[in-house]
C-alpha cells in the first residue's frame, strides 16, 4: 500500500540534478516524416556526461506488447557513459533494438525499451499536426506516449557494472542511473511527438503546452523481475525503509506546527484527494481500496481542522489515529507528513544505500544464535512447511529472458532449479536443526558440517542489525502475492497511478508532474508528488 514521497529515488534524483548544476544538450535528432531514427540527449554533471541513445524503429501491431518475451520494440535505449561518436552509436544501433541478444561493454549504463501508448501516442499527433492541444481527459486517464518493459542496470546482459558508478556525484544514489534514464526517455517522447505533427503539417502545428507536458511521464509495466531484488538485498531494503521510518519520526516529533505547515498540510491533502479522484483502475480488488480511500481522505479532512494542527504534536497525533482507517490511507498519511517537511527529510535520500558483504560470524556460538531466532523470527519459525500450501510455489529463473518466474511445485517440473527466496523455510529448517547441537558449538563448525544452512545463518545474524531488512512473510506460499512487493519497491522509485494485471504484474507511471528539464531551478521544480490535471 506504499506511495512515493520526498525520499523516492525519482524526487531524489531531479534535486541532486538542479543542485549539480546539470545541464541538458540534444546533440543529436536524426528522426524521419514518421519519427523514427536516432537521436542522443546528453547530460553533463560535474566533471561527467551521460548520453540518453534513443533509436526509434518501426513495430508491427503484433508484435507490440508488454510481455517479456517480447524481441521488438517502439523504441531502445541506452544510457552510455560519456557521449558517443559515430562508431560508437553504429555499434549502439546493431545491439540495442535487439536488447538481450545485443553485445555491450563498459560504457552502457543502462538498457531499455519501450512501447508506444498507441491510442495516446496517435491522438496527441493528431491534435497538434491540427494546431490543438490534445484531449485533456484521454492524458489524464492514460498519462504517458510510451511504458517502458524493462529497465536494465548493474550489469545485467554485459553493461557496466554498479561499481564503475558508485563513487561519482547524482547517479551513485540507489537506482539513480536508471530513473536518469527513464527521466530522459520521457523528454525523447515529449520531442518525438512534436516532432512527428510538425513533419505532417509544418503550417499549423503547434507544441505541447507545459502543463501537459508535465502531466505526461513514462509509463511502466513491472512484473516478477523486480520481486526477488528485495529478498536478495536485505542490508539495501533496510536502508531504505530505516530512512523512511527516521523522516516520519522526525516529523512526529515536530511540537508545534508553524502556520505556513498547517497551510501546506492542507494544500497537499486537498491534492491527494484530487489525485485518488483521478486514479481508477480495472482490477476490482484495488478499485475498491482506492473508493474506501477517498472516503477515509475525506474523514481526515474533517477530523484534522485548524484546531487539531494547532495543538502540541499535530502529527504524532494524527499517526496515532491513522489505524482507524485504511491501510491505504495510512500509507498515504506517511508521504504526506514527509512532504510537508522537506528540511528534515531530504538529507536521509543520502542513507539509502548499501555496501553489503553477506559476511558471517563464524564465532557466534549455537546458544546466541538461537537466541536471535527466538527474537526475530518467530513468524518463519511457526509456520508449518510440510503444509503443501506452504510450500507450494518455488522461484525460478527463465533461459529465454534470464526473468524471474513462479512455478507450482506439485504440478510443474523445475523445482530442482529453484532460487533461494524461500528464507523463512531456510530459517526454519536451521531452528530444527540447531535443537540438537550443542549450545557452545560455534557457528563455523555448524556451517562446515551442514553448508545448506549458511544463508540461514547469514540472515539470522544480520537480523539483529537490520530491522527492516526481511519480508515478514512466506514467499512459497500458495497465497503469496508478488505485485504487493512490486508496489512497496515501486514506491520507492516514485510510481503512482498503481494498475494491478494480475497478483504478477502491474502498470504504473513513472516522473508524471516532474519538472521539463529547464524548468530545474524554478520554485516549484521539487512540488510534484502526487500530480495532478486540473481542467
Amino acid at each position: 500500500s506504499a506511495f512515493p514521497s520526498r525520499l523516492s529515488f525519482m524526487r531524489a534524483l531531479l534535486r541532486d540534478l538542479r543542485a549539480n548544476d546539470a545541464t541538458l544538450e540534444r546533440g543529436r535528432f536524426e528522426l524521419d516524416d514518421d519519427g523514427f531514427g536516432r537521436a542522443v540527449y546528453t547530460v553533463s554533471i560535474a566533471e561527467h556526461s551521460y548520453s540518453l541513445v534513443a533509436f526509434s524503429t518501426p513495430l508491427a501491431p503484433e508484435d507490440r506488447t508488454d510481455r517479456v518475451i517480447a524481441e521488438a520494440w517502439d523504441s531502445s535505449f541506452v544510457l552510455y557513459d560519456g557521449i558517443p561518436d559515430t562508431d560508437e552509436l553504429e555499434r549502439l544501433a546493431g545491439a540495442a533494438p535487439r536488447q538481450e541478444v545485443g553485445r555491450y561493454r563498459r560504457t552502457d549504463l543502462v538498457l531499455s525499451r519501450a512501447n508506444r501508448s498507441v491510442r495516446l501516442f496517435d491522438h496527441v499527433v493528431d491534435r497538434l499536426a491540427e494546431g490543438l492541444q490534445p484531449d485533456r481527459d484521454t492524458i489524464g486517464s492514460i498519462g504517458y506516449l510510451m511504458r517502458t518493459t524493462a529497465v536494465y542496470g548493474n550489469g545485467k546482459f554485459g553493461i557496466a557494472d554498479r561499481n564503475v558508478i558508485v563513487e561519482r556525484p547524482v547517479v551513485r544514489g540507489a537506482f539513480r542511473a536508471e530513473m536518469l534514464a527513464v527521466w530522459l526517455i520521457r523528454t525523447f517522447t515529449h520531442d518525438l511527438v512534436e516532432h512527428i505533427a510538425q513533419r505532417r503539417s509544418p503550417a499549423t502545428a503547434a507544441k505541447l503546452t507545459p502543463d501537459l507536458k508535465r502531466h505526461l511521464g513514462i509509463g511502466n509495466a513491472t512484473g516478477l523481475g523486480m520481486a526477488p531484488f528485495l529478498v536478495s538485498h536485505p542490508e539495501l531494503l533496510n536502508n531504505w525503509v530505516l530512512a523512511r521510518e527516521t523522516a516520519l519520526a522526525r516529523v512526529c516529533a515536530v511540537r508545534v506546527a508553524e502556520p505556513d505547515t498547517h497551510r501546506r498540510f492542507h494544500e497537499l491533502l486537498s491534492r491527494a484527494m484530487l489525485h485518488v479522484g483521478q486514479w481508477r483502475v480495472d482490477d476490482q480488488a484495488q478499485m475498491k481500496r482506492i473508493l474506501e480511500l477517498r472516503q477515509d481522505l475525506a474523514e481526515v479532512q474533517s477530523a484534522v481542522d485548524g484546531r487539531f494542527v494547532s495543538t502540541a504534536e499535530p502529527w504524532a497525533r494524527l499517526m496515532a489515529i491513522a489505524p482507524r482507517w485504511s491501510t491505504e490511507c495510512g500509507e498515504l498519511l506517511v508521504s504526506l507528513l514527509l512532504e510537508t517537511h522537506p528540511h528534515l527529510v531530504d538529507g536521509l535520500a543520502d542513507c539509502m544505500t548499501a555496501d553489503e558483504s553477506g559476511r558471517l560470524d563464524p564465532a557466534m556460538t549455537v546458544s546466541e544464535l538461537r537466541d536471535l531466532l527466538d527474537r526475530h523470527w518467530q513468524w518463519a519459525t511457526t509456520i508449518n512447511f510440510q503444509e503443501p500450501e506452504n510450500c507450494r510455489r518455488f522461484w525460478y529463473t527463465s533461459e529465454d529472458k534470464l526473468e524471474p518466474r513462479l512455478g507450482d511445485r506439485f504440478e510443474e517440473a523445475g523445482a530442482e532449479l529453484e532460487r533461494p527466496l524461500d528464507v523463512a523455510r531456510r530459517v526454519s529448517e536451521l531452528a530444527t536443526a540447531l535443537s540438537s547441537i550443542d549450545g557452545d558449538e560455534i557457528v563455523a563448525a555448524v556451517v562446515l558440517a551442514q553448508p545448506g544452512l549458511r544463508l540461514a545463518v547469514q540472515r539470522v545474524q544480520a537480523s539483529d542489525h537490520l530491522p527492516y531488512g526481511e519480508i515478514q512473510d512466506n514467499l512459497i506460499a500458495a497465497n503469496c502475492r508478488p505485485i504487493d512487493m512490486l508496489r512497496f519497491k515501486l514506491s520507492f522509485f516514485g510510481a503512482s497511478k498503481f494498475d494491478p494485471k494480475s497478483d504478477l504484474w502491474t502498470r504504473v507511471t513513472l516522473f508524471q508532474g516532474a519538472p521539463l528539464f529547464d524548468e530545474l531551478g524554478s520554485t516549484t521544480d521539487d512540488d510534484w508528488w502526487l500530480p495532478v490535471l486540473h481542467d
